[in-house]
């Protein structure tokens, strides 16, 4: 899957812009392709786990699934099957991109393997779905963006949160005043649920491709709680429970502060790990995020502040988290917080993630969360680790997208590709 066998493809008309700013439509027709329908024909990258509820989600517009695992790939096959959906598969996704029948990529990979299928869909004119966190590290998100822009392409990152009633009235509710000045947000994320204990490095099963599922990542001997679900605990594919869950509710407390487009100016903290090591990111970990008029932002990761997000303000608090919306206000809990008017600050509205990111795919409308938005908020993630992995205190700057004074720091906001890989 390395970059340098597309280049044939990079050099053709397609991914060389001539039919840049059109429709995906237009796009489809001025290359000959088959004519544009109501449905946007979809093609799942990565279909274990999550990736196989996002196919579901999307299932009556699957054309193409790919995996590197053949079990997860017959498996899925044959769960679409069940529901009369015929789909083409593949175990190399740059085998999709040359389709004219796949519109959109939805990609529902690890996390080191998000950035490239991403920007090569784009490249290949194909709108994309990213699951979350949108990144492995700061750089390729600026990368990501760059290729949505460049292609014009719709990508929505998938911190699903966003498209949630209880998520937008919260943030609507502070974005216009309700609690006042916001002094102080607090979130909450959970410890680490890998499953123990550390087991000795093995022969991959027969069925995976373990050079194509590590990809971009270090080579490394294949161990089977470093793959499929339990990856996101090391950080060569994943950032730990801080990208995990950090992107579903540190992007929340984005959104709420209006600092989409931004981000924090510092951040330092603490943290703890497996006292045998069994896995590499925190087992624990307390983060002090600083942000532009005087607001201070908590993260608590294993323990401490409740799960999900909190806005502290001169008049009061909102507590939300997937399970309801809690308001207090002067002191008092208010019985029914979607009552509360929230004024003339009205944020995005959707109330389904996969059907937002079709629907956009054919109005050419930005989705609610396109890819700036998952990029900064993957950002805040990424800090927050990086404050805790060289123990300093990390000072941002959101425009240059450099940390300030620390060159050893800077260095992490990107890494390096296992050759033959690259990004950009």
């Amino acid at each position: 899957m390395a970059r340098q066998t597309r280049r044939g493809f990079l050099r053709s008309g397609l991914a060389g812009g001539a039919f840049l700013g059109l429709s995906a439509g237009t796009y489809r027709t001025a290359l000959g392709q088959d004519a544009p329908s109501e449905r946007v024909r979809v093609a799942c990258v990565g279909v274990g786990g999550q990736g196989k509820g996002n196919m579901n989600a999307v299932r009556r517009n699957v054309v193409a699934v790919c995996d590197v695992d053949r079990d997860h790939l017959a498996t899925a096959a044959a769960d679409l099957a069940k529901n009369n959906v015929t789909a083409t598969t593949a175990s190399d996704y740059r085998r999709l991109l040359d389709r004219r029948d796949v519109d959109a990529v939805l990609v529902s990979t690890p996390d080191h393997w998000h950035a490239l299928p991403t920007i090569h869909a784009c490249e290949a004119g194909k709108d994309v779905y990213c699951e979350k966190p949108l990144t492995l590290f700061v750089a390729e998100g600026r990368a990501i963006v760059e290729a949505a822009k460049k292609h014009n392409r719709v990508v929505q990152t998938g911190s699903q949160q966003r498209s949630n009633r209880g998520f937008r009235h919260a943030c609507e509710l502070v974005r216009n005043g309700a609690l006042g000045a916001i002094r102080t947000v607090k979130v909450g994320l959970p410890g680490p649920n890998f499953r123990g204990p550390a087991v000795p490095d093995g022969t991959p099963p027969a069925a995976l491709d373990y050079p194509a599922w590590l990809g971009p990542a270090p080579d490394r001997p294949f161990n089977e709680k470093r793959v499929h679900y339990l990856f996101r605990f090391f950080w060569d594919y994943s950032g730990g429970q801080q990208t995990n869950f950090g992107a579903h509710d540190l992007d929340i407390a984005q959104w709420g502060l209006g600092t989409d487009g931004a981000g924090p100016l510092s951040v330092e903290g603490t943290a703890t790990f497996h006292k045998d090591g069994w896995f590499e990111t925190p087992e624990k970990a307390t983060l002090t995020y600083s942000y532009p008029n005087n607001v201070t932002l908590q993260c608590s990761l294993g323990g401490g502040f409740p799960g999900g997000v909190t806005f502290e303000g001169a008049r009061g608090t909102i507590h939300v988290n997937r399970s309801g919306l809690t308001v207090t206000l002067n002191g008092e809990r208010v019985a029914d917080p979607y009552a509360l008017p929230t004024g003339e600050t009205r944020l995005y509205v959707s109330n389904n993630h996969h059907q937002n990111w079709l629907d956009c795919v054919r109005s050419r409308r930005a989705p609610i969360c396109e890819a700036e938005i998952g990029h900064r908020s993957a950002t805040v993630c990424h800090l927050g680790n990086i404050a805790l992995r060289t123990k300093r205190k990390i000072t941002w700057d959101a425009v240059k997208e450099q940390i300030v004074g620390d060159a050893a720091a800077n260095e992490m906001l990107t890494r390096p590709y296992r050759a033959p890989y690259r990004l950009g």
